[in-house]
């Protein structure tokens, strides 16, 4: 017979539909109350029909509680023998990891036991991924993400089935509590492994828990635990209704590139406030920026740089990551490091031959008139290499010709206009986006620049009836292997 708190599982997985077509599950079991009891219920609901998938059972070994932590994967082992389940385990180190990246001990051991249970699912042939958090564990996430700043989707605290590439992890415990898990194991006698670290306050969790929730929940009446996994239910249900209305946006209006998310600003903000946070979190997350360390506080800053009617804004963000109004755009990006070139002075062109600049390479040769029937050419191949040709009167460039990054104060004649012209403002007045403008090149002669690449050759240069030589100057941009990677995609 199942017990009445089986049921409740059995339930809350149906009503949540956490099983999916998952044939198999893997169970994340630590040896502690809450997962031997996830583990023992789950194995009553398989053997009573209940529920169809196969239980395998899955430990991580911390390697932080020495003999302590290796007796928690030995007792696993035996555990799951028992109940005839197979059991696989990894062992991960938390402490190096969390040297080397420069993490809290917490995150560090969170991201190594994400990794080993993909890993293992992946070895068994598992999609999905079953965690022991209960309705406390809500609570503790409510109260740590209201004391960091959340909005409506944090709230939501821990949702029953989230996704970790292709596999599902689900939380079938998220319907009991841990007094009632306490209950549970007594009442069948059943054994777990307590956890010394469990009561050190401080960790930033552990203070949530021992400390600070019970003082609040001396001056609630009825269950804490129980409000806060009623509000998460309905914010998680009007975050749904948000993100229905961000899934159509969505899918027809970003201009995605590597690392930059480009959103139109007029359509941004016609939609309701909490669509545009939505709107924004995607597009950092789609920019490659984690969720980690952005707080209520960005979103709001971008949002008022969206609103703002001016170009050239900027909202910093964690990770080295931006928002930019750039005219009628909202942009997202990670700060780019200067391009190679601009740390150089420049580089004189052989004419004729080659020169490499940076990750340029310009190629010159001298043509007669009549081979000159040419305009201007970009083409651009299938690996994301640029090249740009252009033409100049050879009579009217002065060697030495060079090759080097704008200047302040830079002016030149553009082709068409009979008055000189500051660089900067001529780009500016063409209304170019900003990742064009910052690799923009200058082609100067002693006297005058004659060719702002890849935009506008001058005007005192230019071929005309009375040409005799050409000087034909190609600039090829040569992306990154990166960036290669991305244009093949």
């Amino acid at each position: 017979m199942v017990s009445r708190f089986e049921q409740r599982i059995a339930d809350f997985v149906r009503d949540n539909r956490l099983r999916g077509s998952a044939g198999r599950v893997l169970l994340a079991v630590s040896g502690g109350a809450d997962s031997m009891a996830m583990l023992h219920a789950m194995c009553a609901l398989k053997i009573r029909g209940v529920i169809d998938a196969e239980p395998i059972c899955a430990h991580i070994n911390h390697q932080l509680r020495g003999a302590a932590g290796d007796r928690d994967e030995e007792f696993v082992r035996e555990v799951a023998h028992k109940l005839g389940l197979e059991a696989r385990t990894r062992r991960v180190d938390v402490r190096g990891f969390a040297r080397k990246n420069r993490l809290s001990i917490e995150t560090a051991a969170r991201e190594l036991r994400i990794r080993g249970l993909l890993e293992i699912a992946k070895d068994c042939d598992c999609d999905c991924v079953a965690t022991a958090h209960q309705k406390d564990d809500n609570a503790e996430t409510v109260v740590q993400r209201l004391a960091r700043g959340t909005g409506l989707r944090g709230l939501g605290g821990i949702w029953p089935a989230k996704l970790f590439g292709k596999v599902r992890f689900v939380r079938p415990m998220l319907c009991v509590t841990r007094q009632e898990i306490i209950e549970y194991l007594k009442e069948r006698g059943l054994q777990w492994r307590r956890d010394h670290t469990n009561a050190d306050c401080t960790y930033r969790r552990n203070y949530i828990r021992h400390r600070l929730l019970p003082a609040l929940q001396a001056g609630c009446d009825g269950s804490l635990a129980e409000q806060c996994f009623d509000l998460s239910r309905s914010a998680r249900g009007y975050y749904d209704l948000v993100c229905r209305r961000a899934d159509e946006w969505w899918a027809a209006r970003p201009n995605l590139h590597s690392e930059r998310v480009t959103l139109d600003c007029e359509r941004f903000l016609a939609e309701a406030k909490p669509v545009r946070v939505e709107l924004a979190r995607r597009g950092l997350t789609a920019a490659g920026c984690g969720e980690k360390d952005i707080t209520r506080e960005h979103y709001e800053k971008v949002l008022e740089l969206a609103e703002q009617n001016a170009g050239g804004k900027r909202v910093e963000l964690p990770g080295g990551f931006v928002a930019r109004r750039e005219y009628a755009a909202l942009l997202f990006e990670r700060v780019q490091d200067e391009q190679e070139a601009a740390t150089t002075e420049g580089a004189q062109i052989e004419i004729p031959g080659r020169t490499m600049f940076g990750r340029y390479v310009v190629s010159t040769s001298i043509l007669h008139a009549r081979e000159g029937e040419m305009d201007s050419c970009f083409h651009r191949n299938g690996r994301g290499v640029e090249r740009h040709i252009e033409r100049f009167d050879l009579d009217k460039v002065n060697s030495p010709v060079v090759v080097r990054p704008r200047r302040d104060g830079d002016r030149f004649v553009p082709l068409g206009l009979g008055a000189a012209k500051k660089v900067g403002k001529f780009l500016s007045d063409a209304r170019l986006p900003s990742d064009v403008r910052r690799k923009v090149l200058v082609v100067a002669d002693c006297e005058k620049v004659i060719w702002v690449w890849p935009i506008r050759m001058s005007e005192q240069a230019k071929v005309t009836d009375r040409t005799c030589k050409i000087l034909q100057i190609e600039i090829t941009d040569t992306p990154s292997p990166d960036e290669r990677k991305e244009v093949e995609r």
